[in-house]
């Protein structure tokens, strides 16, 4: 069997609670993992946010290379 390295994006919308804009968007990005939520409990109530939903929309290759 051969080993390949695969370029691959993803695109997702998130569906968040949040006190404003630009915390919904920093928050989105610090607290989402690969189609999941990472944040602790002590985050969503320290900085007072909920992410209600996570969806993949995109999962597009951009480059596959055989490596040794």
């Amino acid at each position: 069997m051969k080993t390949y390295e695969v370029v691959l994006t993803k695109s997702y919308i998130v569906t968040i609670k949040a006190n404003n804009k630009e915390d919904a968007e920093e928050y989105s990005t610090l607290f989402t993992g690969d189609i999941q939520d990472i944040s602790k409990i002590e985050d969503r109530r320290k900085l007072n946010f909920q992410i209600e939903e996570i969806d993949c929309k995109i999962n597009e290759t951009f480059g596959v290379e055989e490596i040794l």
